[in-house]
């Protein structure tokens, strides 16, 4: 069930506010959370009714395992417990997600013949495995109390972030659930949830699926090995750029709108990465809680920065290629993680040269920071060919096009010029000028921002008439600007991250 599609937007989601509510006034306060964690388990059955044994089998194994390691954290029980616990999650995902991969790639090498019947992926299984790994490994160290099974379960597959995140911690989540007090419905809650939701929506529908309509047939073209020009090179993979950014920020505010209607503040997950001026600072703005997750239980358990420079490398060399494998089963991604990777050693070797020449220390201007921000913007887009490109053909053929190696003057048109650069260049003006989400809401903490690094939220920019408030004019904007969006709900359209 997409967040996208008339039958969430219009019965579900208005049908389980409506039951929370009621349940909330009648009965006990864990009566209400299980009542959205059936309606969490049917929203994710509402896909394939086989994959729920599999989602509630792990919450429950997690939960128990959690249970052994709240009785013995830090011993050597403990760490067996946690081995164990984590393994027996990486074995479920690597099984449904990798398997094949792994088989090909042997198969491959060996110059055999073998073959895996190709294995269903089960949606949000990369989610809702790393969430749970997080869990326990702060369970072990002591971090995280006992919960009641209803509490632990609802952290889990709440359905606003179930299918493609954020990947949320249990101190964020689970101290909401269990607060103390009847369930009440607040009109400011529910306000403020319609209009996040609702920006999402015209994010994905008008905005994302737009720029989809010209990025996709280049794509197609490339793993065709198709001529294309120089030109619709380009336009088709920075249409792809606006595609990735606004879905996953409309997916992201989305989830955070459908949450609040419930009073439930999810994480921050997106704070305008290509206004970046860095790589690194790209990813303290993009899928923020995965990057919150490879840093502190992969980066830093492997040594983070703390044995020397060359290790300090190879520990985001290890990071950046996993968290590129996190994201398909391919060696494409591998590649766009390999990719980041560099970049991220470029960056922070740069930085520390500057550093070592007290140069960071100099008044840097208007120019410098919009190059900065130019040079990240043209390396992450250069990367987003082997994130979407299917095949590794595909990928060299597109940046060949790119840089006119492959591109063809009797190419036949691919995409329609003429209609694309007007829609890309008003993309990329919102990108880069307009307030995001969180900035038009910040009066009203739309977001749980857990890290000061990822760029809070600065009202200071906003302009007052682009500040959101409880006012008839904005009630009237965001009702018409949801009734278009919902007006072209015609089409299927599946958010890119719920693939991963």
């Amino acid at each position: 069930m997409l967040f996208n599609s008339y039958t969430f937007i219009l019965l579900f989601l208005p049908v389980v506010l409506a039951g929370y509510a009621l349940i909330g006034r009648l009965a006990a306060r864990r009566t209400a959370m299980a009542w959205l964690v059936l309606a969490s388990v049917i929203y994710y059955g509402w896909w394939n009714p086989r994959y729920v044994g599999l989602l509630l089998a792990s919450v429950l194994a997690n939960y128990v395992t959690g249970l052994l390691l709240g009785a013995s954290c830090a011993s050597r029980r403990g760490r067996v417990v946690l081995g164990l616990g984590v393994a027996a999650n990486l074995a479920l995902l690597g099984y449904y997600k990798y398997a094949n991969f792994f088989v090909d790639t042997a198969s491959a090498l060996a110059g055999t013949h073998w073959h895996l019947e190709p294995i269903v992926l089960p949606l949000a299984i990369s989610f809702f495995t790393f969430q749970q790994i997080a869990y326990l490994v702060d369970a072990y160290r002591g971090e995280a109390r006992e919960y009641h099974l209803i509490d632990y379960a609802l952290f889990v597959t709440f359905f606003p972030q179930l299918i493609a995140g954020p990947i949320v911690h249990h101190k964020e989540m689970l101290p909401q659930f269990t607060e103390p007090g009847p369930i009440r419905l607040r009109a400011s809650d529910l306000s403020v949830g319609v209009t996040i939701f609702t920006i999402g929506l015209c994010k994905k529908v008008l905005l994302a699926d737009e720029a989809a309509a010209h990025a996709s047939p280049v794509f197609a073209a490339a793993d065709a090995l198709t001529p294309i020009s120089t030109l619709e090179a380009w336009v088709g993979v920075l249409c792809y750029a606006m595609q990735i950014y606004f879905d996953f920020s409309g997916y992201s505010d989305m989830a955070i709108g459908a949450a609040r209607l419930f009073g439930i503040k999810l994480p921050l997950n997106f704070h305008s990465p290509y206004k970046a001026a860095s790589v690194a600072e790209f990813w303290r703005r993009w899928h923020i809680t995965l990057s919150r997750f490879l840093r502190d239980y992969l980066y830093i358990p492997l040594g983070g920065n703390r044995k020397g420079k060359l290790r300090r490398y190879v520990n985001l060399m290890i990071t950046m290629l996993l968290g590129g494998l996190w994201h398909g089963a391919g060696w494409t991604f591998v590649a766009w993680g390999a990719l980041h990777g560099i970049y991220l050693c470029i960056n922070h070797g740069w930085a520390a040269w500057l550093r070592r020449r007290r140069r960071d220390q100099q008044r840097r201007g208007t120019a410098h920071h919009l190059a900065a921000c130019g040079l990240t913007f043209l390396a992450v887009t250069v990367a987003w060919v082997f994130f979407r490109a299917q095949t590794w053909q595909g990928a060299a053929h597109l940046l060949a096009a790119m840089i006119g190696g492959a591109s063809s003057p009797d190419a036949l048109a691919v995409i329609s010029i003429k209609n694309a650069l007007p829609l890309l260049a008003a993309m990329l003006a919102v990108v880069w000028l307009a307030p995001n989400t969180q900035q038009i809401m910040a009066d009203y903490e739309p977001a749980w921002d857990s890290s000061p690094q990822t760029g809070r939220v600065e009202p200071g920019p906003t302009a007052a008439w682009l500040t959101w408030r409880p006012t008839p004019a904005w009630a009237v904007g965001i009702a018409l600007a949801g009734l278009t969006a919902l007006a072209l709900l015609t089409k299927y359209s599946e958010f890119i991250y719920y693939d991963f």
